[in-house]
């Protein structure tokens, strides 16, 4: 079987797969601009004065691996979506004969030539952002055409998100038992265990002390940022363990709580697959945590502003909080975007079940009222239990930062809470009553 030509006669467009081909094009364009509006920074900060290059180009990478969460995600979501969107013609070749490492290879195949074009897209999206990116101010001037990547580092960014969605493929596809009677057929992930829980919480019992007691270790300042930077990290690992236990918690209140078929669906679809569903709001909770320490670290630096010392240290305060917030809109537009993909994958998986649903006498409307609410609920739950959790964290920083610099926190809250709505807005890309109408020409 001739691999690339298996490749295109599947994957090329059609009406039925008009919308999940364009979401997975513009997951990776945003992937890809993302990435490099990101690199553009890190590289404008290598341009300054030494001593300000070593504590700006240093945020910069920490910046990037915050963004990686969320941009892993959006990959995954991608690949996920482009393999379910043909999921029927991936039958078909299982059962004409083909392998299961030939329609690995086919489904593989058609996410890099997709994650191709994205990212080439994206490179042109970056070069139009460009001139709006280069006016963000740091050091009390903008960065100007120091935005501007070497044209190898743009081609490294294109090669490493082909990677990304190659990888990401692979990941999705492991999970898809390819046998000649059906490419995927899902089995329902075990309730994550309590184990996790416990060790988050003695986690951050241990980095709450150390940051207690940060001031006492006998260290140089360098070495002092490098062990809050370390610890943050991680707070950030352990609250990721406990993620799908804390979903699955939430899942089966809502289970037990429901009083009509919108509660009752909304809590099926999360239990489902509760480190699914963890997936898909990951980098909400990734947020959340950015917001809460990125907010307190920018009010903290920002408390020497008021006495200006003709120093690069000066702006330290407001440029942490432009990184911030750069940082945390990057992660919520990922996310929002990955969210939608995510939803539309779901609605094809569940193409089936809404339809039989329908002929049941359940109103479509209600189905997207739960499907709504299956990512809602644990969205807003892990962004609250995230933030209440780095605010435990950053307990002996955190008071004193909202007495001095209330303004500073609260503008990084409203970033948060409008990245939300962000979030919310973008689910009706997935809106069962527009798939199942494309998935029926498709029939």
């Amino acid at each position: 079987m001739n691999i690339l030509h298996m490749a295109w006669l599947l994957g090329r467009p059609t009406s039925a797969s008009r919308i999940p081909q364009l979401l997975t094009v513009g997951a990776y364009t945003m992937v890809s601009a993302m990435v490099l509006i990101v690199l553009g920074g890190a590289w404008s900060f290598t341009k300054l004065d030494g001593e300000a290059q070593s504590f700006y180009v240093p945020l910069a990478a920490f910046a990037l691996v915050l963004l990686i969460v969320p941009l892993l995600v959006l990959g995954s979501s991608a690949a996920k979506l482009s393999a379910r969107a043909q999921d029927r013609a991936l039958s078909s070749l299982r059962l004409l004969g083909a392998t299961g490492f030939q329609v690995r290879a086919v489904a593989v195949t058609q996410a890099a030539v997709t994650a191709l074009v994205g990212a080439l897209a994206g490179v042109l999206l970056y070069l139009a952002l460009a001139p709006a990116v280069a006016l963000v101010p740091f050091q009390g001037q903008a960065i100007g055409t120091g935005i501007f990547l070497p044209a190898g580092a743009a081609a490294l960014a294109v090669v490493a998100v082909v990677l990304l969605s190659v990888i990401s493929a692979l990941a999705g596809l492991r999970k898809l038992v390819i046998t000649p009677l059906a490419v995927a057929t899902r089995r329902v992930a075990p309730v994550p265990s309590w184990l996790r829980a416990v060790i988050t919480v003695g986690s951050i019992v241990v980095l709450y002390s150390l940051f207690t007691n940060v001031g006492l270790l006998p260290v140089d300042l360098g070495v002092l940022i490098a062990i809050i930077i370390g610890g943050f990290a991680l707070g950030l690992l352990a609250l990721n363990l406990i993620g799908p236990w804390l979903v699955a918690k939430v899942g089966k209140s809502k289970l037990n709580k429901a009083n009509n078929a919108e509660q009752l669906l909304a809590a099926r679809m999360i239990l489902e697959s509760p480190v699914a569903a963890w997936r898909q709001v990951s980098g909400v909770a990734m947020a959340s945590f950015v917001a809460v320490i990125g907010g307190t670290g920018a009010a903290m630096f920002g408390f020497g502003e008021a006495q200006a010392t003709g120093t690069w240290e000066d702006y330290l305060g407001t440029d942490v909080l432009t990184g911030v917030l750069v940082t945390l809109g990057l992660a919520l537009i990922c996310v929002a975007i990955s969210a939608a993909i995510s939803q539309c994958a779901g609605t094809l998986d569940r193409e089936e079940l809404y339809s039989g649903l329908g002929k049941l006498g359940m109103d479509l409307a209600v189905i997207n009222a739960a499907r709504v609410k299956s990512l809602m609920i644990p969205a807003l739950t892990v962004a609250i239990g995230f933030a209440v959790a780095s605010v435990v964290l950053v307990l002996p920083f955190a008071s004193l930062a909202l007495l001095m610099k209330p303004l500073t926190v609260g503008t990084v809250l409203v970033v948060l809470v409008a990245g939300l709505l962000m979030i919310r807005v973008s689910l009706n890309i997935a809106d069962p009553r527009r798939l199942l109408l494309a998935g029926s020409r498709r029939d």
